[in-house]
Formats: structure tokens, C-alpha cells, sequence
């Protein structure tokens, strides 16, 4: 059968707390549900029989509104799925706090480029039958106190598992949690399999389950990791699946860690880096970890000018991203006039919606992350005279940025402000930009409309990052420390360069930013004014090199080989 009329029943369930399925649907809030959403973009080109599942998020994350000084305050982002989802049949209920809960799942398509559908479930408990809290639990994203996250993460994992049994989704061999949310997951197929006794259960019945899990971890971060008190966790799971979790050393710390519930019950377990795999192993020396190296869904992050190129020169690369790397044939012209295009839409963009008026001429260095202190966004305002003396001597700098700050993260808040304050200091003498309400959107239209992109994350809390990866697809090379990702993704001088020296040296921010703007001062801003060749030969290397290796394309099949064979063979 043609695979553009074939739909496999799918053998893997894919479960992620946030996926970004579509600009205008707000079921993610950065980089996890990105990059769940670019992987089941891949699976649908590659024809992978897989599902998604999430919750709804009727709520969303949120709206961001900055105001003239950089002050951040949020909105609701509500959405309809009942006008941009299909309805299922399928009904389950999820026992929370000794009560059911009532769960549906709408169904979202995702079309590859050959026609293959996957399927992504979307979790909702606003149903007529459920109490006006448990209706609110599939509202928002990271929303709530730990009650709300606990119930929340009881929804995805139990009610996941029973959705997808509901809907007839029978032949499903791997369970990939993305993320610890969705780990409860584990008890669900304990459930499905020995019954709500769950004391019954034996060592077989829990190897049986870790057969049937995978686990990606993405934070190095130990205070990223769910953590639950146990009184919490017996008030909303009961006593028969707390004392599953004790016995099986879930609830280090006197608390359930969801972390440690992943790798408990997961037969295959990865980082998200070379780097973030080694630092994994060191914080949970008990559990194998290998490595699959973050990608990018190519034709989603692509900029229309280059994909039109690329369709051009490289009519295959849609289907194949290994292609990508015969970009090498592609003459410095053209990819330089397909920049050009892309930077020009970007800079409209700006200018129509915040107002400032940035040149396309001058040299455009871009920054876009969560507004986190260890990705450090206002390091390059570390010494604002030698950003003058750059733009003075060498030739014009506009900086534009994008990025939310998590609504309780007042030091994260702290830093969108001072972007604000370097700004207005550096007004006369260099333009930044701050877009608001950073979303996928801005994201395509950033990552391929600057010139350069830079990231400077605090080593070793960059467990891979994505978004160098996303403008290197449209030929724009990075600047960053090295951490994460760019470990294996830089090649100085070839497809960007390095900020510090990275390995095993220790550096602080002061160093850092020596470093960066010596690179800015002596290397980057000089060729980009005086050899446009070379830059764009820097352009053309950063495509055939780092975009034709750091997709989804190439992580899925890893995983498939790798992870997935693992846990169903």
C-alpha cells in the first residue's frame, strides 16, 4: 500500500507534558513541547507508526505583555478545541484522591511529506461529569501549585495508558516518556496488567513494565525534576500505588521524584546530548544512559526562502534531510540572496509589530531563549563600551531578542528588564530589539532572519538547546559557549564559533564575555563587513554540516534503531 493512503496502528506512544503542534494552538510552552512536536512531525515523514500523547491545555502557557521598562506580565491564551480537533469516542476515568475523574481525548492529524498521518491525543477532563475543579485540570500548562501538577501528571500518565486502550490503540510495544510528567505511566501498565491490587505485583510483573518503557531525561538540572511529598502522592494516588513507590525506590528524599519513577521502570534511557548523557550518568549512576542528540523537524524550521531554494537545488531533502548536505554545491550567491529575503522578513516583522526600525545592512545578532538566569541573556551587555567601540569601528550592531520568563520566576523577570535597561543605554549607538510573546512564530522567523545567533548558557546547565540548531538550517551560524549541542556542532571558523574554551576548563561569565567579544571584534563582525564571501561560505557550511545532521529526521531513526528496538524486541 502507497504510504500516502496508509495509516499503521501505532507501536509506539510518545507521551510529553507540552507539544507544539501549530502556531496558533498553545499547547507548548518552549523548547520540550518544540521539540515533541518536531519529532512527531518526523515520524510522519518517515512513516513511523507512532501516537502523541498530551493534555489539551485549553488555557494554554500564557499571552507575555512587556511593557516600555521590560516588565513582564502574563495572559491566558485560551483555545478551542472543539474548532480545531477531532472528537474520540473514548471515554476512561482516573481514580484521584479516592474519586474518578472523568477523561476524553480529542485527536489532532499530524500530515508528513508523503501523506503518512500520526495521530496525537490530547487529554481533557471538561466533562459535565467531573466536579468545576477536576474540569480545570487540563487548563493550564505548568500552571497551579504541586497539587495541580500531581493531578495534572496522574491525567497524562494513567489516564494516557487508559485512553489509548479505550480508543483501540492495541498494538502499541513502547511506552517513550518525554520528560518525567508522564512517568505515572508505569503504574497505569502495572494496572493494565496484574489489576488495581497492585501489592499482588511481582518482580516479573515490574520487569515486564520496564520492558515496555523508554525515557528521555533533558534537564542536568536537579532541580528541574518532579518532586511530589508523600503525603501528597498517598492523598492523590492512594495507598495501593504509594506503596508501589516506596518499595520500588521511587521516593528518595521522602518525597516521589518523577525522575527516579522514569528510570526505574524504563528498559531504555537517553540524554539528549553527548555531553548531557555523561552528566545524566554521573547524577544517576545506578541506570545505563546513553545519548541521542537533539534535532529539528527541517521543513517546519526552514525559512520559505531557503526552502524554495532547497527545493530548487536539492529536490529530495523534504523526504531525506541527509541531503542537506549537499548544500555544499550550492553556489555563496544564492544562499546569501535567500538570507537576504529571510533577514528582510524578519526586520517587517519588527518594525510593524513593536515599532523600532532595525537595517538591513547592519550586522544582526540574535537571542532567543526562556528567560532563565543560567542561559544568561544579558551577558553580552557585560561591558556595553566594547559593543560601542564594534559598532563604531567595525561597522553597525542591532541586537534582537525574544523569550518568556516563567510567570513565579522573578529573577528570570529580573533579566527580560535589563535587556531593556542595556538597551535604552545603547540607544543612539547600537538598536535592540526585545519581540514579545516569543513563540513558534517568532521562532521561524528569528532563527533564519538574523545574521548570527548567540547563546550563552551557564556550563554545564545547557543539556542541548535547539534553537542554534533551527538557524542553521537557514545557513545562520552560531556563537556559543560550548555546551550542549554545540560540543558537536562546532567546527570554528566553519559553522560558527566558540565562546570560552568549554571541556574541562573552568571559566566565569567575566571570561566568557571576554571571549565573545573578542570573537564579535577580531573574527565575526570583520568578515561579515569586509569578506561577505567567507561569511557566506560559513553560511553555506553551517547548512551542509550542522543541517544536515541535527534533525529529527536522524534522532528518530536513532531512536527507532536504538531505543525502540530495545524495548519491543
Amino acid at each position: 500500500m502507497d504510504i500516502s493512503t496508509m495509516h499503521k496502528s501505532p507501536e509506539v506512544a510518545y507521551f510529553s507534558m507540552e507539544i507544539a503542534l501549530d502556531p496558533t494552538v498553545p499547547t507548548y510552552s518552549g523548547g520540550l513541547g518544540v521539540l515533541a512536536g518536531d519529532t512527531l512531525r518526523a515520524g510522519a515523514d518517515l512513516g513511523v507508526a507512532m501516537v502523541g500523547v498530551t493534555l489539551v491545555h485549553r488555557k494554554g502557557y500564557f499571552k507575555q505583555r512587556l511593557d516600555r521598562d521590560g516588565n513582564q506580565t502574563e495572559e491566558t491564551s485560551p483555545w478551542s478545541p472543539e474548532q480545531r480537533a477531532e472528537p474520540s469516542h473514548g471515554r476512561v476515568s482516573v481514580t484521584i484522591e479516592g474519586r474518578a475523574v472523568h477523561v476524553r481525548a480529542w485527536r489532532w492529524w499530524i500530515q508528513g511529506v508523503s501523506g503518512f498521518r500520526v495521530p496525537v491525543l490530547l487529554l481533557d477532563t471538561d466533562l459535565p461529569g467531573n466536579s468545576e475543579w477536576d474540569r480545570r485540570l487540563t487548563d493550564h500548562l505548568y500552571g497551579g501549585d504541586s497539587h495541580y501538577r500531581i493531578c495534572q501528571e496522574a491525567i497524562l500518565g494513567i489516564g494516557g495508558v487508559r485512553i489509548l486502550a479505550s480508543l483501540g490503540y492495541s498494538d502499541i510495544r513502547t511506552f517513550h516518556m518525554n520528560e518525567g510528567h508522564s512517568a505515572l505511566l508505569s503504574l497505569a501498565l502495572l494496572e493494565q496488567r496484574i489489576g488495581p491490587n497492585l501489592g499482588l505485583a511481582t518482580p516479573q510483573d515490574l520487569e515486564t513494565v520496564r520492558h515496555q518503557c523508554v525515557f528521555t531525561t533533558h534537564t542536568p538540572v536537579p532541580a528541574g525534576h518532579d518532586q511530589f511529598s508523600r503525603d501528597e502522592m498517598r492523598q492523590v494516588l492512594g495507598p495501593e500505588r504509594a506503596a508501589v513507590l516506596e518499595v520500588t525506590h521511587c521516593c528518595p528524599d521522602h518525597a516521589l521524584n518523577m525522575t527516579f519513577l522514569a528510570l526505574q521502570f524504563s528498559r531504555y534511557i537517553n540524554g539528549v546530548a553527548m555531553q548531557h548523557g555523561d552528566i545524566s550518568q554521573g547524577m544517576f549512576p545506578r541506570y545505563p544512559i546513553h545519548s541521542i542528540t537533539n534535532g529539528v523537524h527541517a521543513a517546519t524550521w526552514t525559512s520559505p526562502a531557503f526552502q524554495s531554494l532547497f527545493d530548487q537545488r536539492l529536490p529530495d531533502w523534504r523526504r531525506d534531510n541527509q541531503y542537506l548536505r549537499y548544500a555544499l554545491k550550492i553556489p555563496v550567491e544564492q544562499i546569501q540572496t535567500a538570507h537576504a529575503e529571510s533577514k528582510r522578513q524578519l526586520l517587517a516583522e519588527i518594525e510593524q509589530r513593536t515599532g523600532c526600525s532595525l537595517k538591513e545592512h547592519a550586522f544582526t545578532i540574535g537571542f532567543a531563549r526562556r528567560a532563565a538566569t543560567y542561559k544568561r541573556t544579558d551577558l553580552i551587555f557585560s561591558t556595553l563600551d566594547r559593543l560601542r567601540w564594534i559598532a563604531k569601528h567595525i561597522g553597525p550592531l542591532q541586537i534582537v531578542f525574544g523569550g518568556k520568563a516563567h510567570p513565579r520566576d522573578d529573577e528570570g523577570k529580573a533579566l527580560i528588564r535589563r535587556v531593556f535597561e542595556a538597551g535604552a543605554q545603547l540607544s543612539g549607538d547600537i538598536s535592540v530589539a526585545y519581540v514579545e510573546d516569543y513563540d513558534l512564530q517568532w521562532g521561524a522567523l528569528m532563527t533564519a532572519g538574523v545574521d548570527l545567533w548567540l547563546n550563552t548558557p551557564q556550563r554545564p546547565y545547557e543539556a542541548s538547546g535547539t534553537s542554534g540548531m533551527k538557524a542553521a538550517l537557514s545557513g545562520v551560524p552560531s556563537l556559543s559557549v560550548l555546551d550542549g549541542w554545540w560540543i558537536e556542532g562546532c567546527l570554528e571558523g566553519l559553522t560558527g564559533w566558540a565562546i570560552g574554551h568549554g571541556g574541562e576548563t573552568s571559566e566565569d561569565s567575566a571570561s566568557e564575555a571576554a571571549s565573545m567579544y573578542d570573537k564579535l571584534e577580531t573574527l565575526i563582525a570583520p568578515m561579515f563587513y569586509g569578506r561577505p564571501s567567507a561569511y557566506g561560505e560559513v553560511m553555506r557550511h553551517t547548512i551542509a554540516i550542522n543541517g544536515a545532521f541535527f534533525n529529527t529526521h536522524r534522532m528518530l531513526s536513532q531512536y527507532v534503531t536504538q531505543a525502540y528496538a530495545l524495548s519491543s524486541s
